[in-house]
């Protein structure tokens, strides 16, 4: 081989050599290429044009459609279906339930002979313009003055007993009004015949007194110990 002597021109000398890579590198850029391609072909061929898709397909899909709506419809209808049902309950409890008439009272004068008297009720003793609520639900046959009773609410029950709340120092409702249970019929007052701020209950039964006690007792209340058994949250929404 000649060599090359140092007067000759060099030929490359001011050219830049573009390296060739390397062919892994090559390989791999070419074989992307090519996939990337057959993807887009295949995600073009998995598309079907809409006039090519099966008439028995597009009923599939339509029957797919109902029938879901169909389980939506009938969901939506158990729902209030079962709104329904609770309403009724909650109503029916409202009617049924017995509670105390006061809260944070003290049990004073119970039924018996007092002084060679009758007493035919028995005295919660609280302060004066404490609110007292219907033990349960009935009609309010009286609202107003009842001589020896100061003012006075009586709510007739449906199963044919009543509640009278004495010597009260305001009453709430009107006579012909529906309660239920829970509902303020007034104020724990002073008035008529009394000997202090206090609620007198009495229950009548055909017109005859009854004692309060034992007879709230067997509808799970009881008085003395202010606990209310059956009664349990029927103001929930």
């Amino acid at each position: 081989m000649r060599q090359r002597l140092s007067s000759e021109p060099d030929r490359y000398r001011g050219r830049r050599r573009v390296p060739t890579p390397p062919r892994s590198r090559y390989a791999a850029v070419v074989t992307t290429a090519f996939v990337g391609a057959g993807m887009v072909a295949l995600g073009a061929a998995a598309l079907p044009d809409a006039k090519s898709v099966s008439p028995s397909v597009l009923d599939e899909l339509k029957q797919a459609s109902i029938t879901s709506q169909d389980v939506a419809a009938r969901a939506d209808s158990d729902d209030r279906a079962s709104r329904d049902s609770r309403a009724e309950t909650k109503a029916s409890t409202e009617q049924d339930a017995w509670l105390l008439p006061l809260q944070g009272y003290d049990f004073n004068a119970p039924y018996g002979m007092h002084g060679g008297k009758l007493h035919t009720g028995v005295d919660l003793v609280a302060p004066e313009g404490t609110p007292y609520v219907a033990i349960h639900a009935g009609a309010v046959t009286k609202a107003g003055w009842f001589g020896g009773y100061g003012y006075t609410v009586i709510v007739k029950h449906a199963d044919g007993s009543e509640a009278i709340y004495g010597h009260s120092s305001a009453v709430t409702v009107k006579e012909g009004q529906q309660v239920k249970a829970g509902d303020q019929l007034g104020l724990v007052g002073n008035t008529g015949h009394s000997y202090g701020a206090h609620l007198h209950l009495e229950i009548h039964v055909n017109g005859d007194p009854r004692d309060p006690v034992p007879w709230l007792q067997d509808r799970g209340v009881d008085i003395k110990m202010q606990v209310e058994a059956f009664y349990s949250d029927v103001t929930t929404p």
